[in-house]
């Protein structure tokens, strides 16, 4: 059965095949040869018909490419017509007798008046040539040009989809196809739309050569008086060109219905019943503007009365159907709820917690609506990409809420759900800082700057220019809310990296430098143990955005180790030379150094263990250690609070001062490259007296 099938579709493939040569072939010896007026009744029928049925098609299709091959049959049909109106012409002037089909429109049609058959065939020339063959035209132009100008972007959005794994292979190649036939397509309709302008250009052309012909002949070969051959050939000829006009209408329509059809679910008809007629408002509307039409315009009553209570009618069963469904969907969404409230995993919704989490008062409302022109959302994106460029980390959404609980101008900072920041922000005020050259005191509400713990003062908007004047640092609210939330990302960053961000960035990494992470992950490292050489990174302060340095460096060290603290030490020295830029002053990195007696007390205080390295200090030692360190960076000056120690106690001495001094930043020698100019300008000395 499987084999009949198959070569009953090749039979019925090569006989459609034959047909479709068949019929170009006799359109062309239609031009050549005459044709009894019985064949030219039946190739008309087959025009009108043909014509008909292209409209149907159109008016059916989803979108434009399931007729794929309309421009091929645009060409087709409209050299059929051509055929066609030669043929009728040449039996027009040879016989006067071109079928009973032109007659009855000679006829019937126009009433046995040519002169109206002039008006009503002018009308449909007007029609189809100047109102939608020339739009028809346009559209197709435009859609052609649009179509392939976005052929590159929808190329790069697959491309992207494929390398995401939102698509596989085969669906993307199969995009692509559909790209390439659209834009066929459309070239095609562009060219093919000059097929319909020209055959209304050669239907005016031929009707002149038709009536002038069939005057000369009638009046000078035959001997007909001018009223004879007037009104003899000037019906045939009128019912020649309505027999060719009418269908060259149904196709040219045909023609601006595809180029103007967009992809829809659904066709034509149903598309424009249910956008046309589903708003009951509308129609509702319409209903009463019709009827005092009909009413008070002065204008026949029963027409606008009747066509008002058909839209009354119309609006109201509208209504009821939107009710009806809005209630079915009600009762179906509650089905739902129930239904996913039994089922244990609904649960699971209600344990995630947000990475990084923004809770504001209500007052603050104002500067994350955007209708009432907030812009704190434009600024979250820059502080996530800001982020990214400066410590190369990915910063997760960031959720915003507005939580009542909280005093109106107040705002909290969550990570992973548990409080790290808060502030107070005045609305229509701005912050004033004084960072040292304020020459007038100005009047406002004193405060502290959130971020930085710095004295200001809210303002209003009359003062802030004198602020400014005076020398102080003035900003906005949503810049001191952004500020505060920068610094608690960066303060905070190591623990927004997770293995899951860890797996993006290694993701990433791949596409340009696969070696370096395949040789790395899993083999010698898991995706764990990268992490905490990152989080270690990112604890002090190191960007992580040179990834491609850090896993070259870790593949190299991982045979020997795999601790994180000394995988960590190594990074730090493998990127000595961006560490130093960070801290460089005018070319230079000022520092303190470490007395011989404190580098041996914290190596001999150096333990190993299962957990890692650990410090075990006297506490009065350690407290020691504390005052020693405060006394040397108030006595010296430095741009930034960096101390340099030898590699061996670099990170337990930062361990051992992260709570105490948590802006204390701790080098290690091997970390300073070369070409860095090194300024001692004081020493941690040595005053414990055991």
């Amino acid at each position: 059965m499987a084999k009949t099938g198959i070569s009953l579709q090749q039979s019925v493939g090569r006989l459609s095949d034959l047909f479709v040569v068949f019929a170009v072939v006799l359109i062309v010896v239609m031009m050549v040869l005459p044709l009894p007026p019985f064949m030219l009744d039946m190739l008309l029928a087959v025009n009108i018909s043909l014509s008909l049925l292209i409209l149907l098609i159109a008016m059916n299709i989803r979108e434009a490419l399931e007729i794929s091959v309309f421009p091929s049959l645009l060409l087709i049909t409209t050299l059929f017509r051509l055929a066609l109106s030669v043929s009728s012409t040449r039996l027009i002037l040879l016989t006067g007798n071109p079928g009973r089909i032109i007659i009855a429109f000679g006829d019937f049609v126009v009433g046995g008046n040519y002169v109206v058959g002039f008006v009503i065939f002018l009308i449909l020339v007007v029609v189809q040539f100047i109102v939608i063959t020339k739009g028809a035209e346009r559209v197709a132009e435009v859609a052609a040009r649009f179509t392939l100008d976005a052929m590159p972007g929808k190329q790069m959005s697959i491309d992207a989809d494929l390398n995401s794994g939102l698509i596989t292979e085969s669906e993307a190649r199969q995009r692509r196809i559909q790209i390439a036939r659209e834009a066929d397509f459309y070239g095609s309709m562009d060219g093919a739309a000059k097929f319909v302008k020209g055959d209304a250009i050669a239907g005016i052309i031929i009707i002149v050569i038709d009536l002038l012909g069939g005057f000369a002949i009638g009046m000078f070969q035959k001997g007909m008086d001018f009223s004879g051959a007037l009104s003899r050939y000037a019906l045939l000829t009128v019912g020649d060109g309505l027999v060719s006009q009418i269908p060259a209408l149904l196709i040219s329509t045909a023609t601006g219905i595809i180029v103007t059809r967009g992809a829809s679910e659904n066709n034509l008809g149903r598309d424009v019943t249910q956008q046309l007629f589903s708003h009951y408002q509308v129609l509702g509307t319409a209903a009463v503007v019709v009827a005092l039409f009909g009413l008070f315009g002065g204008l026949p009553k029963l027409p606008f009365l009747m066509l008002a209570a058909s839209l009354g009618a119309l609006s109201f069963g509208v209504r009821r159907a939107e009710k009806g469904q809005e209630l079915e969907e009600d009762a179906a969404l509650e089905q739902r709820q129930l239904e996913e409230s039994r089922k244990p995993e609904s649960l699971v919704s209600l344990l995630q917690v947000d990475q990084i989490e923004l809770e504001i008062g209500y007052s603050l409302i104002p500067l994350v609506d955007e209708a009432q022109g907030g812009d704190l959302l434009d600024r979250i994106s820059m502080i996530r990409r800001q982020c990214a460029i400066e410590l190369g980390l990915l910063v997760p959404v960031i959720r915003i809420r507005d939580n009542l609980q909280l005093s109106p101008d107040e705002y909290v900072v969550k990570i992973k759900g548990i409080q790290v920041g808060r502030g107070e922000i005045m609305i229509n005020h701005y912050l004033a800082m004084d960072a040292g050259g304020v020459t007038e005191q100005v009047p406002g509400i004193p405060t502290t700057e959130p971020a930085f713990g710095l004295q200001a003062l809210w303002v209003d908007a009359a003062t802030r220019e004198r602020a400014e004047y005076a020398g102080y640092t003035v900003v906005d609210p949503p810049a001191v809310l952004a500020t505060h939330l920068t610094e608690i990302i960066r303060e905070h960053s190591y623990e927004l990296l997770g293995r899951q961000e860890v797996r993006a960035l290694l993701d990433g990494a791949r596409e340009n430098y696969p070696a370096v992470v395949d040789e790395l992950v899993p083999d010698l490292l898991t995706v764990g143990e990268v992490q905490k050489v990152l989080q270690n990174l990112l604890r002090e302060g190191v960007p992580i955005r040179n990834l491609v340095a850090i896993l070259e460096t870790l593949a190299d060290l991982a045979p020997v180790t795999r601790d994180a603290d000394y995988l960590t030490e190594y990074v730090r020295e493998a990127l000595g030379r961006q560490i130093c830029q960070m801290y460089q002053e005018n070319g230079a990195l000022s520092v303190l150094t470490l007395s011989p007696e404190w580098e041996e007390e914290i190596a001999g205080s150096l333990e190993h263990t299962d957990r890692g390295l650990s410090v075990a200090m006297d506490p009065r030692i350690l407290q020691t250690l504390y005052h020693a360190l405060g006394q040397a960076l108030e006595e010296y000056v430095m741009p930034y609070p960096l101390i340099l120690v030898s590699p061996q106690i670099r990170m337990a001495l930062k361990r051992l001062t992260e709570r105490a001094l948590p802006r204390l930043i701790v080098m290690s020698y091997n970390e300073i490259s070369p070409d860095v100019q090194v300024n001692a300008v004081g020493t941690v000395k040595w005053n414990h007296e055991g």
